[in-house]
């Protein structure tokens, strides 16, 4: 048999109350008697039934995160996050797959795992704002992503302007004026690649100049063929720009390849800029500058929002307004611009 409360209690010369109070770190327990519980905890090797735990609170410890592509190295970053600020609230994580997908966006925010969950904290791609207002399922939900919805649900998601902004003005203090943009997507205007596409206009024209159309590639996806594909487009209609902010790392390290293949230097010849900060772009032949969001931040108020909402009892007061969140990022500078030497 495992080892139960009593055992510890026994061990440590407290009650049963005392030993549970330690146990789910209640405040109301003495420096020396709370030294003596864990002692006796660390010697017996006790450890507490979390399952049991959540079921007399009638939860089954378990959040959900559903990305769009869990091959993204970025959404695997988060995910990480995500589970390791899950852990310190005593939770297991779900992670789902949607593809990007509208079907399975909608499928995952009505509920049709809700009967194993307690939260959901979702990053949707394709989902609308009727999908989420016509949504049934009790079980508290939190938005991640730049797409903009109004909707009665918390939202953690940077500036993506300003942080767009902020890489499009690195390259231009570096004397670059001919910025491409890699990764448009025109669809809806909520959508994080026009957000971002609006800084590179926004920040162009900040300094005295016209943002050339000509410079801004689509993409059909959001990978490093993507990037390769677009930069090749670019550079075939005699198009060379002297930098490149990229949708995001994946685009940037695509359009890095066909750069290279086509003879042309990282930096000295095209300034690169992505953006996520992924690992694999801090170890290429040439590592690349980036915006680096806080994915430590994002996951922390995603998982505290959700076990601040379940902790709230049906009888207590109205649960609090939706909030509308924005972590933190900044720009990592690395070789991809580095300064052209005369």
């Amino acid at each position: 048999m495992g080892v139960s409360l009593k055992d510890v209690a026994l061990r440590a010369g407290v009650s049963v109350k005392t030993v549970s109070n330690v146990v789910n770190n209640y405040p109301h327990v003495t420096t020396v008697t709370r030294a003596r519980v864990q002692q006796a905890i660390d010697e017996l090797g006790y450890r507490p039934n979390l399952t049991a735990r959540h079921l007399r609170k009638g939860r089954t410890g378990i959040l959900a995160l559903a990305v769009p592509e869990l091959s993204n190295p970025y959404f695997a970053d988060l995910a990480g996050a995500v589970i390791d600020a899950a852990a310190r609230h005593d939770y297991t994580v779900l992670l789902d797959h949607t593809a990007g997908e509208r079907a399975k966006e909608i499928l995952v925010c009505q509920g049709f795992r809700s009967h194993v969950i307690d939260g959901l904290i979702l990053s949707p791609i394709e989902l609308e704002t009727e999908d989420l207002l016509g949504r049934t399922d009790t079980a508290p939900l939190v938005l991640l992503g730049e797409r903009q919805y109004d909707v009665p649900y918390d939202h953690i998601a940077i500036d993506n302007v300003a942080a767009s902004r902020t890489a499009v003005r690195h390259l231009l203090d570096l004397g670059n004026r001919r910025i491409a943009f890699l990764g448009a997507r025109f669809e809806s205007e909520r959508q994080p690649a026009h957000l971002r596409l609006r800084g590179w206009r926004e920040e162009i024209r900040a300094a005295g100049l016209v943002p050339d159309e000509s410079l801004v590639i689509a993409t059909d996806g959001y990978g490093r063929t993507d990037g390769a594909a677009a930069m090749a487009a670019l550079l075939d209609r005699g198009e060379r720009p002297d930098a490149v902010f990229a949708y995001n790392d994946l685009i940037a390290l695509g359009a890095m390849r066909t750069l290279t293949e086509r003879g042309l230097r990282v930096a000295q010849d095209v300034a690169v800029v992505g953006f996520d900060d992924i690992e694999e772009g801090r170890f290429g032949g040439v590592s690349l500058t980036t915006i680096s969001p806080d994915k430590q931040a994002i996951a922390r108020l995603a998982v505290d929002g959700l076990v601040q909402r379940l902790a709230r009892s049906p009888s207590g007061p109205p649960a609090a307004e939706p909030r509308r969140a924005r972590p933190g990022f900044r720009l990592v500078v690395r070789e991809s611009t580095a300064r052209r030497t005369p």
